[in-house]
């Protein structure tokens, strides 16, 4: 393709080291849909007929049926995706097809590829968010009345229902659609039309092919359109974040699936043994998706490294930006496809987690809400419940196992209605605060995440 101005051919070893059509064929695709696009344009203008641009369009369309289905084979020698499919659709209908090319560099074919193909995956992405959010909540209406000891430091904090537990997540997922949905509106803008880095003499109508292709603005500065990847980076963190989320789940799920807790059993079909013991259930998918979550932060990194030191415009180096983006990509759909069908499969254990919440301790912080609402401020009430807490320990004697007395001699403001609050359920019912875990609460967050049901933050 450089031929008129280079007197040696390309070294077989720069071929192998820069092509890049190993990975990059998978915007076939995006490629030939843009092209056909810019057919339509070159047709408007004058550079093509009306049969040129029909031969352009059919022997695109052949080519990407063969490419799908699996008969077309690519040539490294050719680079990349675009010259492939522009070197065949010029073997197969003659001069038409070298003329493709006009008014066209493959710096901004490359960048509207990239943004065709991130918008549908952007989108494939939101209804995998979506789906896992709904296996959580079905997971949560299953085992509404389900109580669990919520935690911080790992350790044992107050009472609440596993469903509040699991709507968290569903919650943090949301703000992660959001974020999807908010930056598809900056991969949405096209870029054809801005050349190598100056446009061209050649005045296509860029608003024809952003039409065509569903476009809904055009990039303003070609500079700009070809030199950037923001708009990748964005999406890989966006991912970045929700692989957080994610982790954090599953990090949650292994617990609650280990001996020591017991509050869960994960399906066989998503666990495996030991090569060596055999009584060994292992939470696989929970701790590949907790790991996968470290090579997402890396994708993300790679790139903004790769970018941060490049002059304007296109540089060579901005080849290095689709490996990360499609292994992010590729990831983050596997990680939500299948921790959405493990979540529908795992069972609850509602006496382990009775076993675990009925620890009276749990309720220290509603004996100080008891005495605040009896005129102790809180800080002082806070040291009471401390000392009384510290006697229990010393005694080995618990909350419900105390008389009236004794909770009279760390404060006379205890009377004989203290017992009412050392009841769980009763706790739980206390709390209704918006967002906070009663069981109306609860049963009033689910029905917000039913499909199709209203949403308000």
């Amino acid at each position: 393709m450089w031929k008129g101005r280079f007197q040696q051919s390309t070294a077989p070893l720069l071929s192998r080291y820069s092509e890049s059509v190993s990975f990059d064929w998978r915007l076939y695709a995006c490629d030939i849909h843009g092209s056909i696009a810019h057919s339509k344009a070159l047709l408007a203008a004058g550079i093509l007929d009306a049969a040129e641009q029909q031969a352009i369009e059919s022997g695109l369309a052949q080519i990407g049926a063969e490419i799908e289905s699996g008969a077309f084979a690519f040539d490294p020698a050719l680079e990349d995706v675009h010259m492939n499919i522009e070197a065949e659709l010029t073997r197969r209908i003659g001069p038409a097809g070298a003329k493709l090319h006009t008014a066209r560099s493959r710096n901004d074919q490359v960048a509207l590829d990239l943004r065709l193909y991130l918008r549908g995956e952007t989108d494939a992405i939101i209804g995998l968010v979506k789906a896992l959010q709904q296996s959580l909540a079905g997971l949560a209406g299953a085992n509404l009345d389900v109580v669990i000891p919520g935690y911080t430091h790992l350790q044992r904090a107050q009472p609440v229902y596993l469903a509040h537990h699991l709507l968290a997540y569903v919650e943090m997922l949301e703000r992660d659609a959001q974020r999807f949905s908010d930056l598809r509106k900056r991969i949405d803008v096209m870029p054809l039309g801005s050349g190598a880095i100056a446009g061209s003499t050649i005045l296509l109508d860029r608003a024809l092919i952003a039409r065509e292709l569903g476009f809904s603005a055009i990039t303003q500065n070609s500079m700009d359109a070809v030199s950037d990847r923001d708009f990748a980076c964005e999406l890989l963190a966006a991912i970045a974040i929700t692989g957080m989320h994610l982790s954090r789940l599953s990090e949650d799920l292994i617990l609650w699936a280990s001996t020591e807790f017991g509050f869960i059993t994960i399906s066989d079909a998503y666990t495996t043994g030991s090569s060596l013991m055999p009584q060994k259930k292992n939470p696989d998918v929970a701790e590949l998706t907790r790991g996968k979550t470290g090579r997402l932060y890396g994708n993300l990194l790679s790139l903004l490294t790769t970018l941060k030191g490049l002059p304007l415009a296109y540089n060579r180096d901005m080849q290095e930006d689709k490996e990360p983006v499609f292994d992010s990509v590729d990831t983050i759909k596997a990680a939500l496809e299948i921790n959405a069908a493990m979540l529908a499969e795992i069972k609850v254990d509602a006496a382990r987690a009775a076993e675990a919440v009925s620890d009276p301790m749990l309720l220290a912080t509603d004996l100080a809400d008891y005495l605040v609402r009896a005129g102790l401020p809180f800080r002082q009430a806070h040291e009471v419940i401390g000392r009384l807490v510290a006697h229990c320990l010393q005694t080995g004697r618990k909350f419900p196992e105390l008389d009236l007395g004794a909770y009279q001699s760390f404060s006379p403001l205890f009377g004989p209605d203290i017992f009412d609050v050392l009841d769980v359920r009763r706790a739980l019912d206390a709390r209704q605060a918006q967002g906070a875990p009663s069981l109306p609460n609860v049963r009033a967050q689910l029905e917000r995440w039913r499909p199709g049901a209203e949403r308000h933050p």
